[in-house]
């Protein structure tokens, strides 16, 4: 029987075991989750190179006992050259592109995104950086087994990635993708996380890193210049937030989808779906994606650029007049427009009862590719999600990208606080409803919930089609409803990277913490 990890002084989850420990380490050590969380993050940057890394995007959202949930929004904005015409003055018409210099326009904000983090921590309780950075420095210069998942990546999306500046050199033995269990070193890595727990985290933005950043990308071709680092500051931010059945639930703000995982829980809520793993189950979350992407897909970006705050959609009677949409006998026509993108989930708790929720992500897998010999930094390619077109994601000086990531939060009626996500990009609101609605509203046990087979609407991980994508473990009956009811559906292979990485941690109002990490990564569920 599935059952999750159980303790009562910590439980951190995370998709690399290597990051799980890090983050279990400064927890025993008596660091907050959220002094975890900078080390786990930093650790999974180092052991799981393809998924995230710190040129990246992060983002918060924290629990606090006795406080509102705050979310810091760690999302780099675009560099002030990045305009329509200055893309179009080098030969780039229709859509961005995903690889190269020509990808790298946004300026990476987990660094800062850490930073704003940290100073929430009471100062005279602070573990130093240089503790919390020690386990990833450590895995760079020592060096990490490369796993089975991030050799098939490469495998997968060389095509691409090769030739791009210093990714070869990084990633690549021999010009060839890494076996699983090569010896993988990140010696400039190592040295960039060591400067910055030497300096502070500043140095990124303001120092000597963002110096060598700025002239390595003005040299490659990005539009990214060192005012663009000067610049930029991560954000703390007030969650959305919807109230459900089961208690109010928190997500990011735009430009990340975290509106679109809270409207297919609070529409769920209003289908009254009594069976667990049954059609109304799965169909009624698959038709609440459906009308939530809608509006996604048509409304947001940036906030600044938006037509109606993300906060509106959530609305009681905007959530009801969509609901009323929902065929609960037969399936919307599909398809849209799908939302690629890669990343790491990872969630934690203390015995203070402190409990963060956090992703962190390149994009696509490893990012544009183009990476920094002198600092072993590879750079998102999140600004490829930006339009050329008019509307509210047009590409624009320092304006947000869409955003897939959304770390997701939970304040039951019950008393439980529950941390939960997922990588996996147009998957991630699928996902986290998956694991929220088995746990929470059908009660079953969290290991369990995040283990379950799971679906995917659209497309992720390069997925060509908008079939409903399901996981060859649903009982046959289910699945041949789903296609009585007009769904289109493509079977995956039973535990597929298509259906995401998720993991969760819950906090109970006695002090016990549960967690569970997802079969499919390379994760675990450490409590004690």
């Amino acid at each position: 029987m599935l059952t999750s990890s159980m303790g009562y002084k910590g439980a951190f989850s995370a998709p690399h075991r290597a990051a799980a420990l890090a983050g279990r380490d400064i927890l025993e050590a008596g660091g907050t989750a959220i002094e975890a969380m900078v080390a786990a993050a930093a650790a999974v940057a180092v052991a799981y190179p393809h998924m995230n890394g710190i040129g990246g995007d992060g983002f918060w959202v924290i629990h606090r006992p006795g406080e509102a949930p705050v979310g810091i929004s760690g999302c780099g904005r675009a560099a002030g050259l990045a305009t329509p015409q200055w893309y179009t003055e080098r030969g780039v018409t229709g859509v961005l592109p995903a690889r190269g210099p020509l990808a790298a326009l946004t300026v990476p904000g987990t660094i800062d995104g850490w930073a704003k983090a940290l100073a929430l921590v009471p100062k005279d309780r602070r573990m130093p950086l240089s503790d919390l950075l020690a386990p990833a420095i450590a895995l760079a210069h020592d060096g990490i087994a490369v796993t089975a998942n991030q050799s098939l990546t490469t495998a997968a999306k060389l095509d691409t990635l090769k030739g791009v500046p210093g990714f070869d050199a990084a990633f690549l033995v021999d010009g060839a993708p890494p076996a699983p269990g090569h010896l993988l070193r990140q010696t400039a890595l190592g040295n960039t996380l060591a400067r910055l727990a030497e300096v502070g985290l500043d140095d990124y933005y303001r120092g000597d890193i963002a110096t060598t950043h700025a002239a390595f990308l003005e040299d490659t071709g990005s539009p990214l210049r060192l005012t663009d680092f000067h610049l930029f500051a991560a954000d703390q931010v007030t969650p959305l937030t919807v109230t459900t059945s089961a208690g109010q639930l928190y997500n990011m703000i735009a430009p990340t989808q975290g509106v679109s995982s809270l409207m297919i829980l609070a529409l769920f809520d209003r289908l009254r779906a009594t069976k667990a793993e049954g059609f109304e189950h799965l169909h009624g979350l698959i038709e609440a994606t459906k009308q939530a992407f809608i509006q996604r897909n048509a409304e947001l970006g940036d906030p600044d650029t938006m037509p109606s705050p993300a906060q509106d959609w959530l609305n009681p009677g905007h959530l009801d007049a969509l609901a009323a949409n929902i065929d609960m006998t037969r399936a919307l026509p599909w398809p849209h427009e799908a939302k690629p993108g890669d990343t790491i989930w990872m969630g934690a708790a203390d015995r203070d009862g402190m409990v963060v929720s956090f992703i962190q992500s390149v994009f696509w897998e490893f990012g544009s590719g183009l990476t920094c010999r002198d600092t072993g930094v590879f750079f998102q390619n999140r600004g490829a999600g930006f339009a050329l077109a008019d509307g509210p994601n047009q590409l624009g000086p320092y304006r947000r990208p869409f955003h897939t990531l959304n770390p997701a939060l939970a304040q039951l009626d019950d008393g439980r606080v529950m941390a939960y996500g997922t990588m996996g990009g147009e998957g991630q609101p699928q996902t986290q409803a998956a694991v929220f609605t088995r746990h929470v509203i059908y009660g079953q046990d969290l290991q369990a919930a995040v283990t379950a087979p799971r679906w995917l609407l659209g497309k992720t991980w390069g997925e060509t089609t908008t079939t409903l994508k399901l996981e060859d473990r649903f009982d046959p009956a289910l699945v041949s409803a789903l296609k009585d009811a007009g769904h289109e559906v493509e079977m995956i292979a039973p535990f597929s990277d298509t259906a995401g990485h998720a993991g969760a941690v819950v906090l109970h109002p006695q002090g016990l913490i549960e967690a569970a990490s997802d079969p499919r990564a390379d994760g675990a569920a450490l409590a004690f």
